[in-house]
């Protein structure tokens, strides 16, 4: 099939799918399982081929001027390919979820009502940048027993095909449907379009990578989409804390890794405990190199410090995602303001409130309407794999179906099951 036929090259790929996504339904664990493992094997056996691969990607992306944080992200060293293969083996540890039954109860009537967890069917994901992403979409789906249909990066497209061919060749040996993981292999962008407006071959559609991106594919989709648009996570110090744990973990929140979507864009004080707290965190975002932009009250606490980077906030900056060593900062006179503030500002990513107060923490946690809320701890924990689900394939801020990090259950749903004998509805 040629690929540059692009309405016929994505039908035929949309066909394939829903064939593989039938197949992978009925698939045993174990013929999935062995296809992980087969796979992680591969990736580690050729290394080297998958390394040439990747260095014809990055001299093309030098040659054009990619940015340094994307050629990074470009990157398929030995460490990245042993993590991935790694991450394979974890997933095929993992229970599957696919078949189980829960609440299952007895009626009245004899029968018996219940709901089973099945695989969505095919995904499509659209993606940039990490080739690493195409091993770690295509280990979930086949854990989970879906179909996907992957579309990376222009930059990335000999390596993701390397990958690729890996991954067909793992699931092929297991038994399996090779067409269960396909790439789509052509960086004209109207393939994306078509994939987003196929609902009767893709199910759900799930990008990651930068605003612009999401913001199209969920304006354009005409299926779900698992998205986040915005990581404007909030730290809020209570009036009533543990000092100490404070800082440690709004340090921790903000200046452990500055990029990730997860990490603290906004600190919240309550004005009680602004004095105590407020200049020593500050002293250590000085020393980091942190700017603080800041509300004028805050700013005064702030303003002794030395060679601190002391900046008015303007408005926006109550809801801006930096993802950059910037923090906005506001103090306020209870926990009815900080959650109206989060609720208002807040992108429904994470959320953390730092507290010795068990009222005032179980309030946050059932008001703030977020995907991940926080108690006593850093809002960097807010990942598929921190949270035991082994690897995530993205971040929902969606209500709907998966919220918050998404792993092999989010990739999956239930549909009521009823076991009976005979019985009649009278």
């Amino acid at each position: 099939m040629n690929p540059n036929d692009i309405p016929a090259y994505m039908a035929h790929v949309g066909v394939s799918a829903r064939a593989a996504a039938t197949a992978m339904a009925a698939s045993t664990t174990a013929a999935r399982n062995d296809a992980l493992r087969g796979l992680a094997s591969r990736l580690r056996a050729d290394c080297a081929a998958l390394a040439q691969a990747n260095a014809t990607d990055l001299e093309a992306a030098r040659a054009v001027g990619l940015a340094a944080p994307l050629l990074d992200r470009l990157k398929l060293t030995p460490q990245i390919i042993d993590t991935v293969a790694e991450g394979c083996e974890q997933i095929a540890a993992m229970p599957d979820p696919v078949g189980e039954i829960i609440e299952l109860k007895r009626q009245p009537s004899g029968i018996s009502v219940g709901r089973m967890r099945v695989p969505l069917g095919v995904f499509g994901m659209i993606y940039e940048s990490r080739p690493n992403v195409t091993i770690e979409a295509a280990s979930l789906a086949i854990k989970s027993g879906n179909a996907c249909i992957l579309r990376g990066g222009s930059e990335a497209l000999q390596s993701n095909l390397a990958l690729w061919q890996r991954v067909q060749s793992a699931l092929v040996e297991a038994g399996l449907p090779a067409d269960a993981v396909q790439l789509v292999a052509t960086t004209d962008r109207a393939a994306v379009g078509r994939l987003i407006t196929m609902p009767e071959y893709v199910d759900v559609i799930i990008p990651r990578g930068g605003k612009g991106l999401i913001e199209r594919i969920s304006a354009e989709a005409r299926m779900p989409v698992i998205k986040h648009l915005d990581g404007n996570c909030h730290v809020y110090v209570d009036e009533q804390v543990d000092v100490e744990l404070a800082i440690t973990v709004t340090d921790n929140a903000k200046t452990q890794k500055y990029s990730p979507c997860n990490a603290a864009e906004s600190l919240l004080v309550h004005r009680a405990v602004a004095g105590a707290f407020l200049p020593r965190i500050g002293a250590i975002f000085a020393a980091k190199g942190v700017q603080m932009r800041c509300a004028a009250d805050a700013k005064a606490l702030l303003a002794p410090l030395a060679g601190a980077d002391l900046v008015d906030a303007v408005e926006a900056d109550w809801a801006e995602e930096y993802l950059a060593p910037i923090i906005s900062i506001k103090l306020v006179d209870s926990l009815d303001e900080a959650i109206a503030h989060i609720n208002h500002h807040g992108s429904k990513h994470t959320d953390a409130i730092l507290t010795t107060h068990h009222p005032n923490a179980m309030r946050f946690l059932r008001e703030v309407d977020s995907a991940s809320v926080i108690v006593n701890a850093s809002t960097r924990f807010a990942d598929g794999f921190e949270y035991g689900l082994g690897a995530e394939i993205g971040i929902s801020t969606d209500k709907f179906h998966a919220r918050g990090p998404v792993g092999l259950e989010g990739l999956t749903s239930l549909k009521w099951v009823v076991l009976g004998q005979g019985e009649v509805r009278h």
